[in-house]
């Protein structure tokens, strides 16, 4: 029986049923019973009906901003469980065993079975807790089916998405990087952030161990692998993209990679653009462990003095690692290097002139407040940016940028 004078949303107890009270002012959406069980469950005395037949009503007035906003809120504080449990996923190779699978779905017994744990049934359950979540996120695809004994069996198979986060992807991998991202050694530094912001240098990685970023990488040998392979695989895709999309090589005769590493760049390059000859520089210690790569040639130096002549200068991810006076230097002395006819070609991500809410937006935006994490002066920057740099650096040619893959763009300046 309906009382006048209740206040909105009343509920009323009568002999251990729950009325619940809806003024006129409510909204019914439209629904249809679906009671696939005869009668309703009980628990501890308290009727349990089924979801299919819950009435959803809400009150108009208040629009849907709510829920949607406090939706996205709990996103935003929860993320770094999502990270986490993926680095998990990935370090117990369980993204491994779905790919490899070749389509088979696997249940979680399938999978705990290949884990080193003693107790079996109780790492199954664990690890369908974590790839429930994933589901949840695209990472993996469950399905459910009805075992023997009546109960509910999920199963699971790699999404897309898995294509790069697999250890043994010949076409780029980004596993290493959700190893990296939320290392132990690397997640804390992250809780110097409001240090850093209101007092300045040094940045937040530093003020969490002491060093700067790659001085305590160069004494912690585990983490320097696992960031290594992280950049390595991300290289290989940029750059098998770049010499697919990019035609600014060609009539380069020769090509300087500054900070080219172990070549791996220039083997691509020079494997794709038979008619260029490579020359890899970095630091002595690095081209000490530089292999030897037809058609390249590996010279060790430092970039801040002086760098070799070439035709183009290749600047992969250099630039975002300094401030603005250390890119002029480089920039300045890429100048000299250079003939008359000669470009400077960089690759780096560019971020955007007006922020909008958008996938990319965030994924640049992110980058650039890692960077901010990571390096003293490092930063991600927009195309205006780089060039009003190279025009104070003496280079007053042409421009162009073409897009590349994942947010990067090769910027060619001219002499």
């Amino acid at each position: 029986m309906m009382m006048n004078h209740r206040p909105v949303g009343s509920l009323v107890i009568r002999q251990g049923t729950l009325l619940i009270y809806i003024p006129p002012s409510y909204s019914f959406y439209p629904f249809k019973l679906h009671n696939h069980r005869k009668q309703s469950q009980t628990q501890g005395g308290l009727v349990m009906e089924n979801r299919e037949n819950i009435v959803a009503c809400r009150n108009p007035t208040a629009g849907d901003d709510e829920e949607a906003t406090w939706s996205h809120a709990w996103g935003l504080i929860s993320g770094f469980a999502v990270s986490l449990t993926l680095k998990t996923a990935v370090e117990l190779g369980l993204i491994d065993a779905l790919t490899n699978a070749a389509g088979r779905a696997m249940t979680v017994d399938d999978l705990a079975a290949q884990l080193p744990a003693p107790n079996k049934a109780q790492a199954a359950a664990s690890v369908d807790r974590l790839l429930r979540l994933l589901a949840a996120f695209d990472v993996v695809r469950c399905s459910t089916e009805t075992g023997p004994d009546g109960e509910a069996v999920r199963k699971y198979t790699p999404a897309p998405v898995c294509r790069w986060l697999t250890s043994n992807h010949s076409d780029g991998s980004l596993a290493p990087l959700a190893l990296f991202a939320v290392d132990q050694d690397y997640l804390p530094t992250w809780n110097q952030l409001g240090a850093a912001v209101v007092g300045g240098v040094p940045p937040p990685f530093e003020r969490a161990h002491g060093v700067p970023l790659f001085q305590y990488m160069g004494k912690n040998p585990r983490l320097s692998g696992v960031f290594n392979q992280a950049m390595f695989h991300m290289s290989v895709k940029v750059i098998s993209k770049m010499v697919e999309r990019f035609d600014g090589f060609d009539g380069v005769g020769v090509l300087v990679d500054v900070g080219g590493g172990t070549g791996a760049a220039l083997e691509m390059i020079t494997s794709r653009h038979k008619h260029i000859r490579g020359i890899n520089f970095d630091l002595p210690y690095v081209i000490s462990q530089a292999p030897s790569l037809p058609g390249v040639e590996n010279i060790g130096g430092n970039m801040f003095e002086s760098i070799p002549t070439g035709d183009a200068i290749f600047l992969k991810w250099i630039l975002h690692l300094q401030n603005d006076d250390a890119c002029i230097k480089i920039l300045k002395n890429c100048h000299r290097a250079l003939p008359a006819s000669g470009k400077v070609i960089v690759v780096e991500i560019v971020l955007p002139a007006t922020t909008e809410a958008t996938r990319e937006a965030q994924d640049m935006f992110l980058l650039d407040v890692i960077m901010f994490n990571n390096l003293e002066g490092g930063k991600e920057r927009t195309e205006q940016d780089f060039v009003n740099m190279a025009r104070l650096s003496g280079f007053d040619g042409a421009f162009r940028s073409t897009y590349i893959f994942g947010n990067f763009w090769a910027l060619e300046f001219n002499k």
